[in-house]
Order: C-alpha cells, then structure tokens, then sequence
C-alpha cells in the first residue's frame, strides 16, 4: 500500500521526524489565509509530481486557491488529484536524498542516502550514493549515522539532525511494516534546520492486519488499477512506457531488471500469477491496452501455467480487439513449443531467450517513440 504524501507525513510528526507546518484540503475554499508564501502540493503516490505541474507556489491566500483548483479533479501522472497538501515554503540551502528499504538480496532493511537530492536516485552516480543494510536484531545505531553523515561530507549540527532522523525512519520502518520510507529532499534551511520537505511510504499490504488505521485506504490506486484489483489481477503504473505481463513475482522482476539493463523502462507489469484461465489472461491484456504502452513485453514460464494456455488467451484477446502496438513474447516451460506456434499465427514476435526479448522490446519501443 502506497501512502500519500500527507499521510507519509502525518506517521513522520507522530515519530519526532521534523516535517514542514501544513495541511490538507479537498476544496480551495478550505485553504486558510496565507500570510507567508506556501506550496499548494497535489496528493498523487508517484513521483515527479513538480515536472508534471502537480506542485503550485503561493503568496497569497487569492493565488493559492485558484491553484488548487486548478489541480484539484485533474489528472497528475495518471492519478486523479482529490487531496491537496499546503505547506510553508521552506527557504532551502541544500538538499539531501536519504531512504530505507527492504534489501531483496540480504534480507534485511538498506539504509541509501545521497548528498544529491531533489532528483531520481536513479540518476546519481553510484560513487555519490551511501548504502549501508541494517542488521534486524541489532537494529540502528548511532555509528551508522557517523558513517553516514562522513560519505556525504555532512559536519556539526547539520550531521547531528540527519543522523537523528536516519534513526527516526529506522524506527518508522520496523513500527509500520514498511517496505519503503523516503524522504526526497531532506533539506537543510536557511536558518539550520533539516526537514523532510517530501514523503514517502510505502506499507507492506501482508501487515495490514496489524494495521487498522489503513484499512480502506485504497485511494492511491488509478483507475485501471482499481478495476484490476476488482477482477482479481495484481495489475501496477510505473514511469515508463513498456508494458510487462509475467506470472510470478520473482519473473517479474527479472523482467524489469533484462529490460532496464537493455535502456528500457516499465511503465505498467501485471502478475499473472498461476493463473490457467485463458479469459483470465483475456481480461489481462485487456487492462494492458488500456494503459496504453507503446510496446508490450510477455515473459512467461509454463509451469502451474501452462505456455500454450497463456498463448490461447492472448490470442482470443488479440481476435476482439484493435491493437497496434508491438507485442514482444518470451515463452519458456511446458509447451512452450506449441505456445510459440500460437502466438506466431497472430503477429507476436515470440522467442525463448529472455535477453533477446528483452533487447527485441526495447529497439521496439525507442522505434515506436522515434528513437528519443
């Protein structure tokens, strides 16, 4: 489960984390007198908000409001703005990027944090990045914020705060069974202060049990998300513009990874799981179209699904609907000879090696987006 940003923040104030003062608002006319210039903020779970014109800036309580009327019903990134977070505007004299995750590899949470915040952690050089995992039954301790705070060049009071509030979201982490918490950008104001000008986490949806203050906080979900779910389809946006269909976790991610590794980059994977319905896989590649991906990339292994059952289903999908983008397939497992045979007949490129799949789908997709 994804939590909005106000959310995120709300956990942060109950933990000590420093946030900015603010509030959220779901009518312009809620958005209290401003004295001093704010940031009128959209509530969207994805990032990127401010290049797509999802965060506004004020002076005046007449300016903020038409903002948020502007934002509040529209679309930002795919997402419908209902929610709008209005803040002070911090004077900011630098920007950090620190996180805490579940380490897949070791097990255990991965503390990540950069002197170059305020961008995609993506696109800092791996030289500039600290990460150092955290030992569960030891837990965090203060010599990991010396660590930290000495890789990005932090000194005095300013590494005191941060090495504090690495800690705080250490402690966030465990207590709310996060998956992931992050703040991009940590600032550090004009006047000395570290705050958290952003949030972000997300909520592992096996401890929602644990949690019933969550329960029915569905809001983060698109449109077309919120219709997979309805049908039963573990169906995620991201921030690409390929669309992946695999069955299995574990798949899926190596999928992801093969096309990242080739320049390419997901915009929406959808599980199919163990699925052995033909109209399951229907109703799934029906979904994928509606997100509208330039390329379509299939990575199936016929195990508990079968390779020629996925292949039937795409084909029924394929003789009731128009579709024009490319569709890449790798089949490996049972009958995945027979699968090959199916999706041939239909104009699926089909082949049984994941990295020529993947390096097929991506010269697809830069094709089919003129090669930028």
């Amino acid at each position: 489960m994804k939590l909005f940003e106000y959310m995120a923040k709300e956990i942060f104030r109950m933990h000590g984390l420093p946030v900015p003062d603010g509030y959220v608002v779901e009518s312009a006319e809620d958005i209290r007198d401003v004295r001093n210039p704010v940031v009128v903020k959209s509530q969207v779970p994805i990032g990127g908000r401010g290049k797509a014109g999802g965060i506004k800036f004020a002076e005046s309580t007449e300016t903020a409001r038409e903002e948020a009327k502007g934002l509040l019903g529209s679309e930002v990134r795919g997402y419908r703005v209902k929610h709008i977070l209005v803040e002070e505007k911090l004077d900011i004299n630098d920007e950090f990027y620190i996180s805490i995750m579940m380490d897949r590899s070791t097990r255990m949470p991965l503390l990540i944090a950069s002197a170059d915040g305020g961008v995609e952690i993506e696109s800092v050089p791996e030289n500039r990045i600290f990460k150092r995992t955290i030992d569960p039954t030891i837990g965090y301790n203060p010599y990991i914020g010396r660590e930290l705070t000495k890789f990005t060049g932090l000194t005095g009071d300013t590494a005191k705060q941060v090495s504090f509030i690495a800690g705080k979201m250490y402690e966030i982490f465990r207590s709310e069974d996060a998956e992931l918490v992050e703040i991009n950008p940590l600032v550090l104001t004009e006047d000395g202060r570290v705050i958290a000008a952003d949030g972000k986490m997300t909520i592992n949806d096996d401890s929602l049990f644990r949690h019933p203050e969550y329960k029915g906080r569905d809001e983060e979900l698109t449109p077309i998300e919120r219709k997979a779910r309805e049908k039963g389809i573990a169906f995620i946006q991201l921030d690409g513009d390929i669309g992946v269909i695999a069955n299995g976790a574990g798949l899926t991610m190596a999928t992801l990874d093969s096309l990242s590794l080739h320049g390419g980059k997901a915009g929406v994977f959808l599980d199919l799981g163990g699925t052995d319905s033909p109209e399951m896989v229907k109703s799934a590649f029906e979904l994928m179209m509606e997100a509208d991906p330039k390329v379509i990339f299939i990575n199936i292994f016929g195990g508990i699904t079968k390779s020629d059952t996925v292949a039937t289903g795409l084909r029924e999908a394929l003789s009731s609907m128009d579709v024009k983008v490319p569709i890449i397939a790798r089949i490996k497992g049972v009958n995945e000879e027979r699968a090959i045979e199916i999706l041939s007949s239909v104009g699926i490129t089909a082949v049984s090696s994941l990295a020529e799949a993947a390096e097929i789908a991506v010269r697809r997709r830069n094709e089919a987006a003129g090669g930028d």
